[in-house]
């Protein structure tokens, strides 16, 4: 597997009143280019610190991140983050939030047009275009995302990461989302990573399932490869034997909630 995306024995720590405090310990974690992997853990295990190291918004006490042969300092376009929280700004239409990030990447080199045709194709992407003109507080809260996830994919990131995307969802737009995050993908065969609690969207969406034990000092417990054929469709996976292995392996790892750290994958 080449290493595209390299997390390089990284221990990140944080000073706290009562001393320092060690989040991950020796993370060590290989992602090839176009390759989607979920990091799933119990809460307090340290997936977003691992997320926000990526995205280079927190430094590494020990070890770093490499993207593409370079090492990663500090946040980049290149590496976009979806969070939870949509963060949509509330004056600005559905084609105004995207824009707004368009022109943060593109405004030096691109026409006025061609912004346009970047926000507008991004829009498309995520189905949103009858909704381009409304401000936030007039679209559901599925919507946001959308919006969300345009803005995040019209910056063409080389590595897409989400944070909990869908958690604050309600289970039919949850699952309207995966379908077309998964379909998205395979289109821009893009590099994701995406932190989530939920075993079903970790086996449905990703090429692997990464394990964090339980903090503090939490690592890599296990990494798993879904071996499913893509594109992949929920219902038929309910039945699939291969579906319900990896559901219970993951539940297994996470009712333990501890197992020996691995080493580099």
């Amino acid at each position: 597997m080449s290493n595209y995306l390299q997390v390089d024995h990284a221990t990140i720590a944080f000073d706290t009143r009562k001393g320092r405090y060690v989040a991950v310990q020796n993370v060590n974690l290989q992602v090839a280019r176009g390759e989607f992997v979920a990091i799933i853990g119990h809460s307090g295990c340290g997936k977003s610190t691992v997320l926000n190291l990526i995205a280079g918004l927190i430094e590494a006490a020990q070890g770093g991140v490499i993207l593409n042969g370079r090492q990663i300092d500090g946040p980049s376009p290149e590496r976009a983050v979806v969070f939870q929280n949509h963060s949509l700004l509330p004056w600005l239409t559905v084609y105004g939030n995207v824009h707004l990030a368009v022109e943060r990447v593109f405004g030096a080199t691109d026409s006025k047009a061609r912004l346009r045709e970047r926000c507008i194709a991004a829009i498309e992407l995520v189905g949103l275009v009858h909704a381009i003109d409304k401000r936030p507080n007039e679209i559901s809260g599925g919507m946001k995302q959308r919006v969300g996830i345009a803005r995040a994919l019209a910056m063409e990131p080389k590595v897409l990461l989400m944070d909990e995307p869908f958690g604050a969802l309600d289970a039919l737009t949850r699952a309207t989302l995966q379908d077309s995050l998964m379909e998205i993908q395979q289109r821009l065969q893009n590099t994701v990573v995406m932190v989530t609690h939920d075993v079903d969207e970790a086996v449905l969406l990703s090429d692997r399932v990464v394990m964090m034990s339980n903090g503090p000092a939490a690592t890599i417990g296990q990494i798993l490869s879904i071996d499913l054929p893509r594109p992949r469709q929920r219902v038929e996976l309910a039945d699939e034997p291969a579906y319900n292995h990896y559901r219970a392996e993951i539940l297994r790892f996470l009712h333990q909630g501890q197992r020996a750290p691995v080493g580099a994958h």
